[in-house]
């Protein structure tokens, strides 16, 4: 059966764990070798650890893997797990005394669900590492996604699950575009093609309350209920085409079209919206095979088909799974 996400890159791997006592948990994606990345922040109450690394003037163009977690702030430890692991393996940028793993970072907040003490810490990240695979990635609710939500604008209450869903698209010359979301948001999610409603808020006959429309005809007035930073979707985006840190951030900027095509409202004070974009590429693709504006644009495609297998997903691998360890 044809590998339609993130892992059909070869040169990357994924691994999940998830918390079942909250639930909570953390993703990453490991890369064999150091892969260039860049990133674009649209979201108002972002959380994140690394992410000044990859602007196009700084130092340091590659990174060795990526964290995408639950538990807020707190999650963030989680890449300390990581960066553990990767020092283990003699995996990082050579400094002369050492090497010092890059792993940029990005978190959702998931605290209403269950205990806000169990978060993914280190020991998360670690196993999560342990986990990584080339198998295809395990959707729905699982690793950073296994608290998301989706549709809080009515209160948690009447919110639909959120989850992981990740895609890929690969064109006849060989280039390959794969997304991996943890979709979370304030906003209802829409199928891009029919814009229906399939996720969010719901009214109390269990019908989608379409919250654009409602902030349209004035039944919702403002998002102060809300707690502050308490949504976000985060992600990755990834291709086998050689791109610079420069080209990199521009494909992860277009490729917030694709949040935008399946999440109203999207990008709001109250998320923390985060995507990178790496190259993994691949040493028989010649270098000049797609440019970057095609790229972004498949970006955007594979990113809102990752969004739309977030809250539908289909029946999934458990490999990928660590499992629950106390703390």
């Amino acid at each position: 059966m044809e590998n339609l996400t993130l892992t059909a890159i070869t040169g990357l791997r994924v691994g999940h764990f998830t918390d079942t006592r909250r639930p909570t948990g953390c993703t990453v994606v490991c890369f064999d070798r150091p892969a260039v990345a860049g990133v674009d922040v649209r979201g108002g109450a972002p959380g994140t650890r690394e992410t000044d690394v990859l602007a196009p003037l700084n130092l340091v163009a590659q990174v060795h893997a990526i964290v995408l977690a639950g538990g807020s702030a707190f999650g963030l430890e989680a890449a300390t797990g990581v960066v553990r692991y990767l020092r283990e393996q003699g995996v990082g940028f050579d400094v002369g005394v050492a090497r010092v793993p890059i792993v940029p970072a990005a978190i959702l907040f998931d605290l209403h669900t269950g205990d806000p003490a169990i978060y993914p810490d280190a020991e998360a990240g670690y196993q999560a590492c342990l986990a990584a695979t080339t198998a295809p990635v395990a959707e729905g609710n699982v690793g950073a996604g296994a608290g998301a939500t989706v549709g809080k604008l009515l209160g948690f209450a009447r919110a639909s699950r959120g989850g992981i869903g990740s895609f890929q698209r690969t064109l006849p010359n060989g280039v390959c575009v794969a997304a991996l979301l943890a979709v979370n948001a304030v906003g209802d999610v829409r199928h891009p093609q029919t814009q229906q409603i399939i996720a969010g808020a719901r009214l109390e006959d269990g019908r989608f309350a379409d919250l654009a429309a409602c902030i349209r005809d004035g039944r919702i007035t403002r998002f102060s209920p809300l707690p502050p930073a308490s949504h976000t979707t985060i992600g990755v985006v990834a291709t086998n085409v050689p791109l610079s840190k420069v080209e990199l951030t521009k494909v992860a900027q277009m490729a917030h079209d694709g949040l935008a095509r399946t999440i109203s409202p999207v990008h709001t004070p109250f998320d923390g919206d985060t995507l990178f974009a790496v190259s993994v590429a691949a040493p028989d693709l010649p270098a000049t095979v797609t440019d970057v504006g095609c790229l972004g644009t498949l970006a955007a495609e594979v990113v809102a088909e990752a969004v739309v297998r977030a809250v539908t997903p289909a029946p999934s691998p458990a490999a990928q799974v660590a499992p629950v360890t106390a703390p």
